[in-house]
Order: structure tokens, then sequence, then C-alpha cells
């Protein structure tokens, strides 16, 4: 990840335009905080991609949202029929509009973090397989410089992560998604996570999904009641709550639930703020026990000289 955010620093000044891949169902999420230093000035095509898996009224409020951002064009592609993608060079040209003449060159830079479906959507583009595809994050290993049409340039980054994740919540959602590898968390924490976000945004899926008349309050007690609905009881009668766990999350990815987002703007806002607050306190108390502990040896009485070293 530190050597792909190296080499796009490199050639980010002969950048004209950046396009950022994100998931529809994390628009915040599933994006890249660095891409805002990085890119500068410079106009941002923020791609929601996977448009089919998320809920349509809530892809409508992101595009607005981040519409009304600074330098900002947002649009959202489907998976299986990316049809807008073939409008994406025009756009780009419309972006920088004193570079559309005949004999200039426009770059164009995609990015996005791993398993966004960028390779898909560049496949696209091209009109052949030009960039690598697969199912793991972490496919495309190194810049790739592709030609869209005439004067009209591409260049590819491999999928860039961020060292850490602020929003702690953001983690959840991307392992929710598949934007993490599955070893890196727990599947019954991140099943208990998304339970207790659908229990209160789409209680009317999970009802019509697992056949319940009536959903529990708590999202332990409703992936038991999904465990015994399906079976996934070991011996003594007790639930085996991580195959329960992997049947909602395999289900919330492959879209057998329904069309899902698992963030709001407002959502995220009051996340953010949240969280900001509380590394500020972690930061403040940490200074402050480095305080104490440089006071306290400051504060050490020496040791007296022995009499025999005088």
């Amino acid at each position: 990840m530190h050597k792909a955010q190296k080499e796009i620093k490199e050639i980010i000044n002969q950048i004209d335009v950046v396009i950022e891949v994100c998931d529809s169902r994390l628009p915040f999420s599933s994006e890249n905080p660095m891409i805002t230093g990085i890119r500068g000035d410079k106009p941002l095509i923020k791609i929601l991609n996977k448009s089919d898996l998320a809920d349509p009224q809530l892809t409508k409020v992101w595009i607005d949202y981040l519409q009304s951002q600074h330098n900002v064009k947002a649009i959202a592609l489907t998976t299986e029929e990316p049809a807008g993608a073939k409008n994406i060079a025009g756009l780009i040209k419309k972006l920088v509009p004193h570079k559309n003449e005949e004999g200039k060159q426009i770059n164009a830079m995609i990015m996005g973090i791993p398993n966004v479906g960028k390779s898909t959507l560049i496949n696209t583009l091209v009109g052949k397989t030009k960039a690598k595809v697969g199912n793991e994050p972490a496919v495309t290993k190194a810049q790739q410089r592709i030609r869209l049409e005439e004067g009209v340039y591409l260049y590819d980054t491999p999928g860039m992560l961020w060292p850490k994740i602020a929003n702690e919540n953001s983690g959840y959602r991307l392992a929710v998604s598949g934007g993490i590898k599955d070893t890196a968390f727990d599947h019954e924490d991140i099943a208990f996570f998304a339970a207790e976000y659908l229990l209160t945004a789409y209680p009317e899926l999970l009802k019509e999904r697992y056949g319940l008349d009536e959903l529990p309050e708590q999202e332990v007690e409703f992936l038991e009641e999904l465990g015994r609905k399906r079976g996934c009881v070991k011996a003594g009668g007790h639930v085996d709550f991580h195959k329960a766990s992997e049947i909602l999350i395999n289900e919330i990815r492959d879209k057998t639930l329904g069309n899902i987002t698992f963030e709001t703007p407002e959502m995220v806002e009051k996340e953010n703020v949240y969280f900001e607050e509380l590394e500020a306190k972690r930061i403040a108390e940490r200074e402050a026990r480095k305080e104490a502990r440089g006071r306290g040896r400051k504060n050490k009485p020496k040791k007296k000289k022995s009499g025999r070293n005088k």
C-alpha cells in the first residue's frame, strides 16, 4: 500500500482527472480518504459501482450528497450491465474543456480500494480484457496505462487501503461487503454488526427472507432464530452461531437478502464527529500519561553517593 501511494504521488502532476470507484452499498466506507489530499483541486469522478446490490433510493441520496462537494461528479453503475461506463471518456473530456482539443492528451487516473469492481469496470471501458479481474481483494498489483480513445488515457492503480480506519464502523461495513478479506474479522462479529443495522433499517427484508412473523429486538436473538430456521443446530440443541453468521453474510453479499445500503450521509457525519472526539480524547489521555511520567522522572530523588566513592 505504501509503495502504491508513493507511485501515485510521483505521477499525479501529469493527471488531469481522478476517478474513484466506490461500493454503492457503502459510498463513504469504501472511499479512500487519502485521495482528497493526493488529488488536490483536480476534478473527481465518483463512481458508485455495484448499484444493483444497493438500495436505489439511498444511491440517489448519495449521488446528490457527493455532487454537492467541490469539483465532484458522481454516477452509479451496475455490476452486470455497466452501460453508463461507456460515457466516462466523454465525461472526462467535459471536466477538462481546456484540454479537449485535437492533439492534446488527457490523462485520467482510476483508483479504488480492493474488491470494488475497478478492474471489471476498466474492461468494460476498453471493450477487452486489459485489467486482471478476480473475486479476491488486491488483484491489480502495479500501474497500467490504458488508451480509452483518441487523446484520452487511463492510468490504473493497485487497490489501495489506508493505514488506519478512523471510523471503526467502516471497518465492519467493509468486512460485511467483502471489501476486507474474511481473515481480518471474525464472521460472528460482522454478522452481529450487520444484524443490528438490518433489524432497524430493513426489517421487512429479514422477515420475508427468513420466514419470521415477528423480529427479535436483539441481534443475538435474531441470529439464533435464523440458525434454527436453517438447521444450524449443534448437539444439545445449541445454535451454531458461526454457521448462522456465514449464512447471513453470504446472503447479504450475493443480493439474496435484497438491495441494501449500509450507510447514509447523515449517519456517517454523526459517526465521524463521534470518532473524531473519541480520538482527540485518546490523544489527550496519552499526552497526559507522557507528561505524568516526565514529572515522575524529574521529581525522583537522586541517589546519595556512597562513602566508598568519596
